[in-house]
C-alpha cells in the first residue's frame, strides 16, 4: 500500500478545496439567510449538491497532479528540489482559495450570484476592471491581511503534504491508481453541468449549491447555448408562423410568405419628421429610484414627456440593453450579441436612421472596446466616439470607467453642433457611465459626498442630465431634436425568484416639448420596442426585421415584455410569467404588477407557444441571418 501515499498529495488538494468552497458557502448562506429562511431540508440540500460540486471541482483540479504523481520517477518526485516547489505550490494555491472566498463574497454581494459571464469580462477587461475594484475597496491592505492569514493556512497544509515524498513506487503500480483518478474529471465533464443545481424555485439557494470556482470555468464554455438542443422548443415552422402573426401590425406587411425571410414594410400615413434624437442610457437607472428625492430633474422631466412607466429591460448588463435598444430583438440564452463574434451587419435601428440620412454616433464616455461597444455599433451604422476622442480640455473628472457625465453630455452636445453645421440629421446614442461603482463624481455638484453609495451615483447621473437639457435649450437644433432617456438596465435583480419581474422595471421618457405632447403611457412593454415607437413618432416607413412594436400605433397591443440572466429566459404576457431554462425546463408564475408578487401555476401551453414563437424564432431568424443586411 505504499502506492496510495505518493497520492497524499491529492488528499491535500481536496481536504483545501473542501474547507475553503464550505467556508465560502457558509458565508454565503448567512448572508442569505434572510432570502432563504431557516429551511433545515433545503439547507441541508444547499451543502449536499454543493459537496458533490465541490468534488467534481476537485476532479478538475486533480489533473496535473495525477499526471505528475503518475509520470514523474521516485529519484525526481522525492526530490527536495520537486518537494520544496510542491510547497511554493501549495502555499499559491492556498491564498488563491482565500484570495476567493473574499472575491465570491463581493461579487455576491453585488450580484447575488456565484460567478458568471461578468466575472470573465472582469478577467477580460482589466484595465477598467482592476481601477474599479481599487478604487471600491482597500484592496492591498486586504491582499496582505490575506497574505499573512495564508502562512497559517500554509503551515498546516504543509504538514499534510509532507508524507507525499518519502515513499518508492512503480510505474505500473501509480498508473493504476492514477488512470481510474483521471477518468472522474472525464465522466464529470460529459455528465455535469450547471442545471443540476437547481434544487427548489429560491434562486438563491441554487446559487448556494454550487461551487464558485466550477461557475467561473462553466461561463466560459456556455457563452452561447444552443436553445434547440438546451430549451423546450417546438417546429420551427410552426414557431415562425405564430411570430409572423404576433409582430404584424396595421401599418406593416411582410414581404412575402416564405418561412426563410422576415422582411416586412412599415408604411406611415403622414409625412415623415427628420429629427435629431438623442438617446441617452443611463447606466443602472431603475424605476424603483424615480421619486425618491434622489431624481428631480427626471421627476419634472417625466411630466412633460411621453412618459412610459412599464417598460422592461431585457437583462442585467449593459450590452443586453444596447443589443435590444438596437436591434429590436428578445435575448438569447448565453451573452448578448453586441459581444459575439461576426456581429455585424444587423438590420438595426441604426441602419434605418443611417438609410434616411442620419448622422448616426455611438458616444460612450469609457473606452468603447469595453464590452466590444466599438466593434459592435462601427458595423452596424454608426460613427464611434469614446474616451479616446476626448480632448485634456474636454474632460474635468474621470473614474476607473470613463470621464463623468456631465464631461460626456458636452462631448455629446458639440456632436450635434458638427452635425448640425454639416446640415445633417443625427442619431446620437450615449451611453453614461457615472452611476456605477465606484460611485465616483465631481465633488461640490449634490449633497451626497462622491464615493459613498449608490444614491450618490443616481442623484449625481440626475444632476448632468438636469445640466445636459438646460445647454441643449441654448442650441438652434433643440426644437428639433427628441430626446430618450433610458436605461440599459435595473441597478440589481437579485431576490428569490431566478428572474423577479419588478427589479427589471426601468424608465423610458420621450421628451422634447415643442413637438411632443406629454402623455403616460401605461402599456407593458420591453426595450425591444423602443425603436419601433421612435420611428413611428417620426412618421417613417422603413423596412423592418425588428421583433418589437410600436406601442403608440398597434390598437390591439398584447401586453408582454421580456427579461432574462444568462441562462433563464423569461416571458411576461399580461399577469403571467414563463421562465425557460436549460435542460428543457419550463416554469409558470402569475404575477402582481404592482408589488411584483408571484405565484406558481399549471402549466399554460398558449404562453408557451407565444413564448417559443419570440425567443425560438429570434433564435431561428439570427441562425439563418434573416435579420442582417448583407448575407
Amino acid at each position: 500500500m505504499q502506492i496510495n501515499n505518493r497520492f497524499n498529495s491529492l488528499y491535500t488538494l481536496w481536504l483545501i478545496i473542501l474547507i475553503f468552497s464550505t467556508l465560502s458557502r457558509t458565508i454565503l448562506l448567512l448572508v442569505s439567510l434572510p432570502q432563504i429562511g431557516f429551511d433545515p431540508v433545503l439547507i441541508a440540500k444547499i451543502y449536499a449538491v454543493g459537496l458533490f460540486f465541490d468534488f467534481v471541482t476537485f476532479s478538475y483540479f486533480v489533473i496535473p497532479f495525477v499526471l505528475a504523481a503518475v509520470i514523474l520517477p521516485d529519484k525526481i518526485f522525492n526530490s527536495s528540489f520537486f518537494k520544496y516547489s510542491s510547497y511554493g505550490l501549495c502555499f499559491i494555491l492556498t491564498y488563491l482559495m482565500l484570495f476567493n472566498v473574499v472575491a465570491e463574497y463581493t461579487f455576491f454581494e453585488e450580484f447575488a450570484t456565484r460567478f458568471n459571464f461578468i466575472a470573465i469580462d472582469y478577467l477580460i477587461y482589466t484595465t477598467e476592471v482592476v481601477s474599479n475594484i481599487t478604487e471600491s475597496y482597500p484592496v492591498y491592505w486586504i491582499l496582505a491581511g490575506l497574505f499573512a492569514l495564508n502562512i497559517f493556512v500554509f503551515i498546516a497544509a504543509r504538514n499534510h503534504l509532507s508524507p507525499s515524498f518519502s515513499y518508492n513506487s512503480t510505474f505500473v503500480k501509480r498508473l493504476k491508481v492514477g488512470v481510474p483518478i483521471l477518468l472522474i474529471p472525464l465522466a464529470s465533464f460529459a455528465a455535469v453541468d450547471l442545471s443540476m443545481t437547481q434544487i427548489s424555485p429560491n434562486n438563491y439557494a441554487d446559487e448556494l449549491a454550487g461551487n464558485g470556482i466550477y461557475c467561473l470555468f462553466a461561463a466560459f464554455r456556455n457563452n452561447e447555448l444552443d436553445f434547440n438542443k438546451f430549451y423546450v422548443n417546438r417546429d420551427d415552422k410552426s414557431v415562425m408562423a405564430r411570430l409572423k402573426a404576433l409582430v404584424q401590425e396595421k401599418n406593416s406587411s411582410f414581404v412575402n410568405d416564405d418561412s426563410k425571410t422576415f422582411t416586412r414594410v412599415i408604411k406611415s400615413n403622414g409625412a415623415e419628421k427628420h429629427l435629431n434624437v438623442i438617446m441617452v442610457i443611463e447606466e443602472s437607472l431603475s424605476a424603483a429610484f424615480l421619486s425618491l428625492g434622489l431624481t428631480p430633474n427626471i421627476d419634472d422631466l417625466a411630466k412633460k414627456s411621453l412618459n412610459f412607466t412599464h417598460l422592461y429591460a431585457t437583462g442585467t448588463r449593459t450590452v443586453r440593453g444596447l443589443e435590444a435598444l438596437t436591434l429590436s430583438m428578445p435575448p438569447l440564452p448565453g451573452t448578448s450579441i453586441v459581444k459575439r463574434p461576426n456581429n455585424e451587419n444587423f438590420a438595426s435601428w441604426g441602419s434605418v436612421m443611417k438609410k434616411k440620412g442620419y448622422d448616426n454616433k455611438f458616444i460612450y464616455a469609457g473606452h468603447g472596446y469595453f464590452d466590444n461597444m466599438n466593434y459592435f455599433y462601427a458595423n452596424n451604422g454608426f460613427a464611434t466616439i469614446d474616451r479616446t476622442n476626448f480632448t485634456d480640455g474636454e474632460v474635468t473628472f474621470t473614474n476607473a470607467w470613463g470621464v463623468c457625465d456631465e464631461d460626456l453630455f458636452l462631448k455629446t452636445i458639440k456632436e450635434a453642433d458638427r452635425s448640425e453645421a454639416a446640415k445633417k440629421p443625427f442619431f446620437s446614442v450615449v451611453m453614461t457611465t457615472s452611476n456605477h461603482r465606484p460611485y465616483t463624481y465631481p465633488e461640490g455638484k449634490i449633497d451626497i459626498p462622491s464615493h459613498t453609495s449608490r444614491a450618490g451615483g443616481v442623484k449625481y447621473a440626475d444632476y448632468a442630465i438636469g445640466r445636459f437639457l438646460e445647454e441643449a435649450k441654448k442650441k438652434p437644433w433643440f426644437d428639433n431634436t427628441i430626446f430618450i432617456i433610458v436605461a440599459d438596465h435595473c441597478a440589481g435583480s437579485a431576490a428569490k425568484l431566478a428572474l423577479p419581474v419588478k427589479n427589471y422595471e426601468i424608465p423610458l421618457l420621450v421628451y422634447a416639448p415643442a413637438l411632443i405632447k406629454p402623455q403616460v403611457v401605461d402599456r407593458m412593454m420591453s426595450q425591444i420596442d423602443v425603436a419601433p415607437t421612435i420611428l413611428g413618432l417620426l412618421n417613417f416607413s422603413y423596412t423592418s426585421s425588428f421583433i418589437g412594436k410600436d406601442v403608440m400605433t398597434s390598437g390591439d397591443w398584447t401586453e408582454r415584455a421580456f427579461i432574462s440572466t444568462y441562462q433563464k429566459l423569461g416571458y411576461i404576457q399580461n399577469d403571467k410569467l414563463l421562465v425557460l431554462g436549460p435542460q428543457k425546463r419550463a416554469d409558470y408564475y402569475s404575477f402582481e404588477r404592482v408589488l411584483g408578487m408571484t405565484t406558481v401555476i399549471k402549466p399554460d401551453e398558449g404562453l408557451l407557444f407565444d413564448a417559443l414563437a419570440y425567443i425560438q424564432g429570434t433564435n431561428y431568424i439570427y441562425k439563418n441571418r434573416m435579420n442582417r443586411l448583407k448575407n
